[in-house]
């Protein structure tokens, strides 16, 4: 999408668009600065899946003042979706145009694999006022429920997307000090079988839904042999145990 795919009324523009970073699901965790800015704006906006509810909207539900307009960005798991923030960047630059303050959520910290980065992108080369406030990222709260710092003196920590192939993820992990692994999902016995062919399994924290009432903690290799990991799951490796040693 260009600028020209935008509403030629767009100027002046007085509305400004936020990405607010709302935590990984433990209501309380959203920083003031998004809370006050939740409250103040005219129009909410977030992902969900394409007929399911919105984790992002229940996460902030307790705190979304009454008479809001809201936008549901409805993605298809599977499918690109770029036409789907086309359309939603688009929604979100008429609002802007008429003055409207909207504020964006995004589960955990915008700019740490959110996906508010695409309407970001495609609202800043437009012209549009955008502003982010970082939240609680997904591999913070982990490592707080876990109670396993991520890293410490001069150790190297490394954050490795479950999907890529197991060539590369054993590469990754072979030298590696710390490391999260997060996007599990269905990949997770292929990153399992990885960990145990390095010997990391006995270093290995497992963790799921972190700071929701569903969440699962466990050492890795206490999960039975076919256990199956959510998307919202993630491991952490620390090669001396733990950091501190």
């Amino acid at each position: 999408m260009s600028s020209a795919d935008l509403p030629a009324e767009r100027l002046p523009v007085a509305g400004t668009a936020y990405g607010l970073g709302i935590g990984p699901g433990e209501p309380d965790l959203i920083t003031l600065k998004a809370y006050k800015i939740l409250q103040q704006a005219d129009v909410i906006a977030y992902p969900a899946l394409e007929d399911g509810v919105s984790l992002a909207r229940q996460i902030v539900d307790p705190h979304i003042p009454e008479g809001r307009i809201e936008i549901a960005i409805r993605i298809e798991m599977g499918k690109t979706a770029d036409p789907v923030y086309d359309a939603a960047a688009i929604e979100i630059g008429k609002h802007l145009a008429d003055g409207k303050t909207v504020a964006v959520l995004c589960e955990g910290d915008p700019f740490f694999y959110g996906s508010f980065m695409y309407l970001f992108g495609r609202l800043a080369e437009a012209g549009y006022p955008v502003k982010t406030v970082p939240g609680v990222s997904s591999m913070m709260a982990c490592a707080a429920q876990l109670g396993a710092p991520l890293a410490a003196k001069n150790d190297v920590l490394q954050v490795i997307p479950g999907p890529l192939d197991a060539d590369r993820l054993r590469a990754q992990l072979a030298n590696t000090d710390a490391a999260a692994i997060i996007k599990l999902g269905r990949h997770f016995a292929k990153v399992r079988d990885v960990i145990n062919e390095l010997g990391l399994t006995d270093r290995a924290r497992y963790i799921e839904r972190a700071t929701l009432e569903t969440q699962k903690m466990v050492p890795l290799g206490d999960l039975p042999v076919d256990a199956k990991a959510p998307y919202f799951s993630m491991i952490l490796i620390h090669r001396r145990g733990d950091a501190w040693r």
